[in-house]
């Protein structure tokens, strides 16, 4: 079996850069990949029941006994130490093992193996901490200069009387100070995205995403 993860929709290249790390190390085993589960738009600290594609896989794994669970790298199971053993517990539970293409660890169940997993999973977190205090850090900054943080006018702001710099749109900084509370408050991003919908819709009318309500938070 085979799981792949994109943060977002149009990670076109990262999914066939995955399944093409996949279909390699499958033949280099000499074994056929019997099915594929793909998760896109899910972010790196999203539950294991909030991924649709995952839990397909872990049922996968129960009905046909396939004995693998195969990931191009450990990071797209997680990218968060405690998120990683608890899929990792998972897999183990159905009778199979959790394979990085990549090696990291999975090769074996040595004390060796299982410290450079660690390892991987303690620096995959590391990593997705450093860039969104970098990330944080460089939205502050334009916002205090008032100018745009994409290239797209982000939500909660427009375009202010002369052109340039942003002005805050006053209901949709109140939706992303409700969020941003939710958050606090420890709810997931999908039930979030489930409490702003009842009242409120997107610019585009429709009802809030997960990976929406992440991007409007990390921006706080």
């Amino acid at each position: 079996m085979a799981y792949i993860r994109v943060s977002k929709e149009e990670q076109t290249l990262g999914l066939e850069a995955q399944r093409a790390a996949i279909e390699a190390w499958a033949a280099r085993q000499g074994v056929q990949v019997p099915s594929w589960r793909v998760d896109r738009g899910v972010c790196s600290v999203t539950p294991i029941d909030e991924r649709k594609e995952l839990l397909g896989a872990l049922a996968d794994l129960r009905e046909t006994r396939a004995g693998i669970l195969v990931v191009a790298r450990r990071d797209r199971i997680a990218r968060e130490v405690v998120l990683a053993a608890a899929v990792g517990h998972a897999v183990a539970l159905r009778g199979a093992r959790l394979v990085s293409t990549a090696g990291e660890g999975t090769d074996g169940d040595s004390p060796t193996d299982r410290l450079l997993a660690g390892i991987t999973d303690l620096f995959a977190e590391f990593e997705r901490s450093l860039i969104r205090s970098r990330t944080r850090a460089a939205l502050a900054v334009k916002r205090a200069r008032g100018e745009r943080t994409t290239s797209q006018l982000p939500y909660g702001w427009a375009l202010g009387a002369d052109g340039i710099r942003l002005a805050p749109v006053a209901h949709e900084q109140a939706t992303i100070e409700h969020a941003s509370r939710l958050r606090a408050a420890g709810l997931s991003y999908s039930a979030i995205a489930a409490e702003l919908s009842q009242s409120r819709r997107t610019r585009s009318g429709r009802p809030f995403a997960p990976m929406q309500v992440y991007r409007m938070t990390l921006a706080r």
